[in-house]
This record gives C-alpha cells, sequence and structure tokens, in this order.
C-alpha cells in the first residue's frame, strides 16, 4: 500500500468516519427545518482554553546551534549507526509515518522483534524523562540509547564512533560543529542527535486556532468532544496541557507482564505503568499504546470503558466507570481529530517554534512541602544545611520522592496518600527533588550553609 494510502485510511478511520455518521444525523434535523448554523457551538470557559493554550516559543531555542541541528539530522537517517549497517534511526521513526513506524510492534537489528512500540518524537523539547518507562532524564542519554540496544540497533559507541571517524568528511562536520571539542566520539554524537530532536516541534492544528480565538474552526461536534475530553470522559486528568500529556507513568490497565515505570525504579507501585503518551499528530501515529496492541482510536475509547484490567497499581486518575453512548464516542474521537494536521506532516513544513524557558518564582523560607494535585507547593524553598524538610503526601496519587544528584542520591519509595518523608540537605547548594512516577512535579531546594 502506498504511504498516502495508509495515511488516508487512517484518517478516515480516526475522523472521517465519525465525523459523517454525525453529519448524518445533522442532515435529519435539516430536513426537520432546524440549522444547525443558526444554534451557536457550546461554549468553552476560557480557563479551560487557556491550559491548552499552544506555547510561542520552544524551550532554549536560543540555544540552538545549526550546525548540531544540522549534523543531528544527518546522522539521524545514517545506517551506520547500527551495528551491521542496515538501520538507521529514521528506520523505526519514520518522518512519513508521524516519526514512529506504523506496526505494533517494530523489528530491530537482525528482524528481532521489539518488546515495544515504537513512539513518535514529536515536541521532545518539552519532555521531562524519555522512553515508554522514562529511563533516561535527557535526550542526550536518550539517543544512544537504541543505538546499544541488542535488540534495537545492536551496535558498540565505540565501534559507531571509529566508523564515523573513518570517514573525513564526517570527521571535518564534527570538528566544525563542536570546535571546543573537535572530535567525533559519543558525547558529540548524543548532543547532535539531540540537537536536532529538539526540532521536532508538531504543526498547528485547527485546535490550536480554536484555542487562539477562532471560534469556528472546529465543528460542533468536535467542541462537544473536547467538552467530554476534559469533562465526562476524563481523558484530561493525564493527557493535559498543549501536548496532551502530564508526563507521568500510570497503569491504565493493559493485559501484560512488562512492569514499565515500575522496573525502571525498582518500585512495585510503579509497575505497569508507562508514560502518558502525547495525542499530537495522533492520526498518523497508529497503533496505540505502549504495546502497540490497540489498531483505532475507537479500540482506545473501548478500552477506557470496558477493556480495563483491575490490579491494584492502576492509576487514581483512571476514569470509574465511564459508559459512552455512541454519539458521544464519535464526538470524542472527532475531537482528537482536530489535534492532527490534516496531511502526514514533513520535517521541512515545521514552524519555527521557538521558547525561552520560563522564570521560576523566589524561594521562599518553609519547613513543609506539599503534593496535592501532582505538584509540589510551593516549588521553590529555601532551608539551611542540615534543617529538615518535609513532603506530605497531601494527594490522592502515589508519589516517590526522588533526589537524583551526585551528593544526595534518595528516594521514598512508594509513598501513598497522607504519608510524610522528611529529606535532609547535609551540603550547601541548589538542588532538585523531583517525583519519580509524575516527573512534571519540579521542586526546587536552595541550601545555605549552616
Amino acid at each position: 500500500m502506498r504511504a498516502g494510502s495508509r495515511f488516508g485510511a487512517a484518517f478516515d478511520r480516526a475522523v472521517r468516519r465519525p465525523w459523517r455518521a454525525a453529519a448524518g444525523a445533522c442532515a435529519v434535523v435539516l430536513c426537520a427545518g432546524l440549522s444547525l448554523a443558526e444554534a451557536p457551538p457550546p461554549s468553552v470557559p476560557a480557563d479551560v482554553l487557556a491550559a491548552f493554550a499552544r506555547p510561542a516559543r520552544r524551550p532554549s531555542a536560543e540555544d540552538d546551534d545549526a550546525r548540531q541541528v544540522a549534523l543531528g539530522q544527518a546522522l539521524f537517517f545514517d545506517t551506520r549507526l547500527s551495528g551491521d549497517g542496515s538501520l538507521a534511526c529514521a528506520s523505526c521513526h519514520d518522518p512519513q509515518l508521524g516519526f514512529a513506524d506504523g506496526v505494533p510492534l517494530g523489528r530491530g537489528i537482525a528482524g528481532s522483534r521489539l518488546p515495544r512500540h515504537t513512539p513518535a518524537l514529536w515536541n521532545l523539547a518539552w519532555g521531562r524523562t524519555f522512553f515508554w518507562d522514562g529511563r533516561a532524564t535527557s535526550l542526550e542519554s536518550q539517543s544512544t540509547g537504541p543505538i546499544e540496544s541488542p535488540v534495537e540497533m545492536g551496535a558498540k559507541l565505540e565501534d559507531v564512533v571509529a566508523r564515523l571517524s573513518d570517514d573525513s568528511a564526517m570527521h571535518a562536520a564534527f570538528a566544525e560543529t563542536f570546535p571546543e571539542r573537535p572530535v567525533v566520539d559519543g558525547l558529540n554524537l548524543s548532543r547532535a542527535l539531540a540537537a536536532f530532536e529538539r526540532t521536532l516541534v508538531s504543526p498547528e492544528t485547527r485546535f490550536d486556532r480554536f484555542v487562539a480565538g477562532e471560534r469556528d474552526a472546529l465543528k460542533a461536534d468536535e467542541i462537544a468532544g473536547f467538552r467530554l475530553f476534559t469533562g465526562k470522559a476524563g481523558c484530561v486528568a493525564c493527557h493535559s496541557g498543549w501536548r496532551f500529556t502530564d508526563e507521568a507513568f500510570h497503569d491504565i490497565g493493559l493485559p501484560g507482564d512488562d512492569r514499565g515505570r515500575g522496573a525502571a525504579l525498582g518500585l512495585a507501585a510503579a509497575d505497569h505503568a508507562f508514560k502518558t503518551p502525547s495525542l499530537r499528530e495522533i492520526a498518523w501515529t497508529a497503533p496505540y499504546m505502549h504495546d502497540g496492541a490497540l489498531a483505532t482510536l475507537e479500540d482506545v475509547v473501548a478500552h477506557y470503558e470496558r477493556g480495563i484490567v483491575d490490579r491494584p497499581t492502576l492509576s487514581a486518575d483512571l476514569p470509574k466507570g465511564l459508559s459512552l453512548s455512541e454519539e458521544e464516542r464519535g464526538q470524542l474521537i472527532a475531537f482528537l481529530g482536530t489535534l492532527s494536521s490534516e496531511d502526514p506532516p514533513r520535517p521541512a513544513s515545521l514552524p519555527p517554534h521557538v521558547e525561552a524557558a520560563p522564570g521560576s518564582v523566589g524561594a521562599v523560607s518553609v519547613s513543609t512541602i506539599g503534593q496535592a494535585g501532582k505538584r509540589f507547593a510551593p516549588d521553590h524553598v529555601r532551608i539551611r544545611a542540615g534543617e529538615g524538610l518535609t513532603v506530605v503526601n497531601d494527594d490522592t496519587r502515589t508519589h516517590n520522592v526522588r533526589v537524583d544528584d551526585p551528593r544526595l542520591a534518595y528516594s521514598s519509595g512508594a509513598q501513598e496518600p497522607g504519608d510524610k518523608v522528611v529529606l535532609s540537605f547535609e551540603e550547601p547548594g541548589q538542588f532538585l527533588v523531583t517525583c519519580g512516577i509524575h516527573p512534571e512535579m519540579r521542586l526546587t531546594v536552595e541550601v545555605a550553609p549552616k
């Protein structure tokens, strides 16, 4: 099947068919003499819209180095990064397939079946952790993971570096790109790949125009689907913000014995939890879920209604007893279609989104931190070395308080609702505290000398 036909079929399943069904129902109303055009679309509160506003700039884009981006793009398509020279990053993250691969489980080196579905690469510049289980904390560390994986690209980094070094043109490109360290090595390789991946920003869609004030950018059933998404269906509990992900890890009741985040953290409370995927460009990135088991958006909606496997680690954010009418399912899927481009996006067509990181507020002197609503409050504090800082789980969710720092390595384990943990910093300086289950939770601790 040609790529265009495959995209057309996917988009038809995800968006057009539900819309045609809804349009047929509308025709009955019109025949009765009632024009839908005369009725205003259902309103959406301004604060709800604001929560999904697309940022004007990409994080740290002012630090972009065009040479690093160009080198990273070349490396992304270079098969010398694999052990046998048969695979490039783009072999699985195909730009024509939304930087995914279009199959439930792809194949790595020597045709080996991959254990998890290939995720899309859109909007990683905003990411906190990477891979389905979040085991990488930077794009640089993520970028070399597949290269060295024995089931993915099956290479040794030193062999990749040697092959690239033997190419005089590539050696010169590295030297020009990294004049402060003009060498071909794993560090520069990862920096270049990460620089390119940060530029992969999903294009503006009709939903973005709707949020920005173009109220006729969405049809009535799509707006109704948005209201379901943020209301009755409860999707927004995890798919929040303009990227439609809370960057957290949830057990959503999919069958299987993959421990996911639980294995990465060594934390049973996070078993079967996987990172919330972004919903941007989902019309072009089927199938869905970490195991690629759900072929269509209809299957995804059906899972949340009647497919959830009950177990102790289920996310507290899962909708309980969800039941939708056929009309509501069509409306919800119609809305999801507005988060994707009308045609498969290409890298060359991406708008130049660049964003500066928001400034942080000043530190406050407190001894107790809350966690309600998946956020540390306050999120920037000042204490003295040796003083205790109490973190109270006043949320309804399990948390995992972490400090991953050469000066202090700490994990609270499963911090259940009502539990308290006490952090003590013996050295002065600035420390970052996160939640292993909800990595968007960030607490900056400034430690003054005793």
